[in-house]
């Protein structure tokens, strides 16, 4: 079962005590996944649905908002498509149309739906119903990423304002004939997933979210101190090719002291970092100090180089 799945399977069972909340929910579950059918003097709503418990969970609102009882059918899946298909509809007719009126889903009505549904309550209920209508998420383990699917731009954009109630930040894209209301943080993801009632899910991803921030917390600073081993290593080895060079032409006793002790340091210490190596020394020395030190050793080793340029060796 997919992360996803998951969530809807805790949506379904979550029932808001509030009537308006309950009919919120119901709206926008058919907005989400309804599509008008007309006949018989007036219009009705198809309701398609892989998932069961969202399709029980809508019959029971109709039959409870409504007294409608939608008609069913179910098509098996089969080796392609191994989920069942659900199929609600109520019927086009008088009946049909007057609750669509009430729920605002015909395209005649002009209030938007987050004029009409207002409490914080109600609009929960109104994202969760989305949700269950058309809504996808990423496994925590992944890229975080929520999205709701519509067809319509009148509706991302009212799903763009119930989600700024809560100071959620919804985007929308464009995808072939579909739009996209999304969210990418797994801070957003997470303060959806509460607002809509989903514990469960809720705990499973910010278990997971704080795993995987630790670990990489962890990558950053393993990946960090790599790469400072890396440039000390890089440092002693250019340092030691300059001393070696030095002595090769002349002794290292007739430098003067300070830097006859910085090169006796480095060869004796080939693998250490400056801050370490400052502090096997006699008298106190910063790290600073001793990298001018090497500095104006690798100043001599450049001189040399050029000279041996200059008289053809190599």
């Amino acid at each position: 079962m997919s992360f996803a799945e998951q969530v809807k399977d805790e949506l379904a069972r979550v029932v808001p005590t509030e009537v308006e909340a309950r009919r919120s929910e119901l709206t926008a579950l058919l907005r989400m996944g309804g599509s008008l059918v007309m006949g018989n003097g007036g219009a009705g709503i198809r309701f398609v649905t892989h998932h069961n418990p969202t399709a029980r969970k809508m019959l029971t609102y109709v039959k409870a908002t409504g007294g409608i009882v939608p008609q069913v059918m179910v098509r098996r899946g089969n080796k392609l498509r191994k989920k069942n298909v659900y199929t609600l509809t109520i019927l086009p007719g008088p009946i049909g149309q007057r609750f669509l009126e009430e729920l605002g889903l015909l395209p005649v009505t002009e209030i938007r739906d987050d004029e009409m549904f207002r409490g914080r309550e109600v609009r929960r209920a109104y994202l969760a119903g989305a949700f269950l209508g058309g809504g996808s998420v990423n496994r925590p383990q992944g890229d975080y990423h929520l999205e709701f699917v519509t067809e319509s731009i009148a509706f991302a954009t009212t799903l763009v304002s119930m989600l700024k109630t809560f100071r959620l930040q919804g985007r929308i894209v464009e995808r072939k004939d579909d739009y996209i209301v999304y969210l990418k943080t797994g801070e957003s993801v997470a303060r959806l997933l509460q607002i809509m009632g989903a514990d469960q899910a809720l705990l499973e991803f910010e278990n997971v979210r704080v795993l995987k921030d630790m670990r990489n917390q962890v990558n950053r600073v393993v990946n960090c101190e790599t790469a400072n081993l890396q440039k000390t290593v890089d440092a002693a080895v250019r340092q030691l090719r300059d001393i070696e060079l030095i002595r090769s032409v002349q002794p290292l006793h007739t430098l003067p002291p300070r830097l006859k002790e910085a090169a006796e340091l480095r060869l004796a210490h080939p693998d250490v970092p400056l801050r370490e190596l400052a502090g096997y020394t006699d008298k106190k020395m910063t790290k600073s100090g001793l990298y001018h030190r090497f500095r104006k050793l690798s100043d001599l080793a450049d001189v040399l180089r050029a000279q041996a340029q200059d008289r053809g060796e190599s």
